[in-house]
Parts: structure tokens; sequence; C-alpha cells
């Protein structure tokens, strides 16, 4: 499977010591130079840094089709626009974005797309991760992401956990 990430993914998953899920689902994380740079900004430090710089089943990949890249950017910012033209350029079979914007571009282009809560019921249904509830708890109060109550529930009732499992 051809996966392409935005920084989102990476720096929230790294956030809550769960990087290696993508790893885990996909094998290989495609991630273009803008996000590259995103994660690696010394200037603004975040989570994933380091790991994208050492681990090697992260990849950086430099876009071809800038003309794409600028068509979009005036929707998304500079990292989702690569991410999505990186997965158009390649033919991902999955590009993995948190946004809204990035997800309604997404789908206008006919990219299959996911985020990080995808990502997490994925993960459960393939048995890598026992229960969905402590990882959502950690994305709000370690990461800082953000989870409508409506979508945290909705995810629950996905898994197959409420609130109290």
């Amino acid at each position: 499977m051809i996966v392409v990430s935005d920084t989102s993914p990476i720096n929230n998953l790294a956030a809550i010591d769960l990087l290696h899920l993508l790893q885990q689902l996909y094998h290989t994380v495609l991630i273009p130079e803008a996000v590259y740079r995103e994660l690696t900004d010394p200037n603004f430090p975040v989570a994933g840094s380091t790991e994208v710089q050492s681990f090697d089943w992260i990849q950086i990949r430099r876009v071809s089709n800038r003309r794409l890249v600028e068509e979009i950017s005036n929707e998304l910012d500079l990292g989702e626009a690569e991410a999505i033209a990186l997965a158009v350029e390649i033919q991902a079979d999955r590009v993995l974005v948190d946004e809204r914007r990035g997800r309604i571009v997404a789908a206008r282009l006919d990219l299959n797309y996911t985020g990080i809560l995808g990502v997490l019921v994925e993960a459960k249904s393939q048995g890598f991760i026992e229960r969905v509830t402590p990882l959502l708890d950690a994305l709000i109060h370690r990461a800082g992401f953000w989870i409508s109550e409506p979508l945290y529930d909705r995810i629950l009732e996905i898994v197959g956990e409420t609130r109290s499992s």
C-alpha cells in the first residue's frame, strides 16, 4: 500500500508515542519535502522531528507537479498541498490528512484519505492496539488534538467502546 502523510498524523501520533502504528499498518509512509520541513524546523520543534530524520520507513519525496501544488495552495497550507499533490502524482492508495479543508481537496481529486482517528480505528481492527478511548484522551490532553464530542462518541461506537469501558 502506498501511503502519503501530511504533518498532523505524524506529529500527533509521535506526541502520544504511537508513531509506530503507521509502520505497522502501512510499512512505509511517504512525506513530501514541505512536510519534512514543517516537522524539522529548528525554530519550531515539534513531536515527530527526530523520528522523520531517523526512521527509514518514513521516506521523503519531491513533488514534481508544482502546478497542482500552486493550485491547491490557495486552499491549504504548503505541507497539505504537497502531500495531496504527491498522492495524486504517485497514485497513492491513501493520503493521511486531518484538516477538513485537506479532506475536501483530497476528495475532489478522487483520493482515498483518512486521518489520525481512522488510523486508530484501523489499528484496533487489526489488533495493534487494545483500546481507543485512552488514545483519544491522550490526543486531546497530551497532543492538543481537537475532537468534537459527537465525533469522539462516534469513534467509540465504531470500535465498540464506551467512555466507561
